[in-house]
């Protein structure tokens, strides 16, 4: 399968996005953990129209006027690993949710730890937004791109620790 790559500025710094033909697989903060390295086969295609709705999207996002992401995601991992992120996309713009309450709407109430080892292997940080995940005593936890990351993405969506 061919992968597709773009670099753009964003206000959490310079972000990598990563794609198939019509999907997004990834998109990092470039100074957080857990980027990929880059792959000689990788095309770089910064008018893919994937990435050009995923730009638009992201702008919108970081303005205030989009609160929900409609770009096709296609993020790879295990089987559990793909229902904690689809569980992270049901918490509300503006909302968080516990590592415990994530780990209870995936139907495994006992998993809290997978949970956040699951969080923290997200491939497609902010539209996925595992950033809305935090300690069960409200504190901010964990986050691949980088606490002050987290704490701006939670800031930008009106929540104020």
């Amino acid at each position: 399968m061919k992968k597709f790559f773009t670099h753009f500025d964003s206000p959490m710094g310079a972000l990598l996005a990563i794609a198939t033909d019509d999907a997004i697989t990834d998109l990092h903060v470039v100074s957080g953990k857990y980027v990929p390295a880059m792959h000689d086969d990788w095309i770089d295609s910064p008018s893919l129209p994937v990435f050009l709705q995923l730009r638009q999207e992201l702008t919108e996002y970081f303005v205030g006027t989009r609160k929900s992401f409609t770009v096709k995601l296609a993020p790879e991992g295990t089987e559990f690993q793909k229902a904690a992120w689809k569980a992270l996309t049901q918490i509300p713009y503006g909302q968080t949710r516990t590592y415990g309450e994530q780990a209870a709407a995936i139907g495994n109430p006992k998993a809290v730890r997978a949970i956040g080892a699951a969080n923290g292997r997200n491939p497609i940080g902010i539209v996925v937004p595992c950033h809305r995940v935090i300690g069960a005593n409200g504190t901010l936890t964990g986050y691949a791109g980088g606490l002050d990351k987290k704490e701006f993405l939670l800031r930008l969506e009106g929540i104020v620790f």
